[in-house]
C-alpha cells in the first residue's frame, strides 16, 4: 500500500543515519481517518520516556462521522518495538544532538506503522549544499530529456 504521510522535510532538516518501523498505538477514529489518507508528520519526533517510545505532534486529524467519540488530533501515541530496539535507541539518543524524526506512516497489511529515524540536525551550510545538489539532478534530468 502507499504511505499514508511522509516527512519531506525530514531528509532536508536532519541527516538520517539509521531507520526503524514501529507499530502505534490508536484508537478506533484514528484508524479511520487514517484510512482515509489522512496525517502529518512534519513537526513530529518521537521521545523516549521510561523505556517507552512516544510520539508526539504527529497530527492525525478527527474522523468526520464519528462526532461524539472522536480522538485529540495531537495526542501522545505510544510505539510498539522489541525491547532490545529501544535499549539501543536509548543508547543512540544520549548522545549529543542525535533525535528521533518519523519520516514515514503507513500501512502493512492491517496494521498502522510508523518508520523512524535517527538524525542529526544539519547545519545552514549543509541545507545548501542538499539544495545545490537537488537543482544539480534537476539539471542532469532535464539535459537528459533534451
Amino acid at each position: 500500500m502507499p504511505d499514508i504521510a511522509t516527512n519531506r522535510q525530514a531528509a532536508y532538516r536532519y541527516h538520517l543515519l539509521d531507520t526503524w518501523e514501529a507499530g502505534l498505538v490508536l484508537t478506533g477514529t484514528e484508524v479511520k481517518s487514517l484510512r482515509g489518507g489522512k496525517a502529518q508528520l512534519k513537526d513530529g519526533y518521537a521521545a523516549i520516556q521510561n523505556g517507552e517510545v512516544w510520539l508526539h505532534n504527529v497530527h492525525i486529524p478527527p474522523y468526520g462521522p464519528a462526532t461524539r467519540e472522536n480522538h485529540e488530533p495531537e495526542r501522545p501515541r505510544k510505539l510498539l518495538m522489541h525491547r532490545r530496539e529501544i535499549e539501543r535507541l536509548i543508547g543512540k539518543t544520549k548522545e549529543k544532538g542525535l533525535t528521533l524524526v518519523p519520516t514515514r506512516l503507513y500501512f502493512r497489511g492491517a496494521r498502522a506503522k510508523v518508520e523512524i529515524a535517527l538524525a542529526r540536525g544539519k547545519d545552514v551550510g549543509d541545507k545548501r549544499q542538499t539544495i545545490k545538489e537537488r537543482e544539480m539532478k534537476r539539471e542532469m534530468a532535464r539535459a537528459v530529456r533534451r
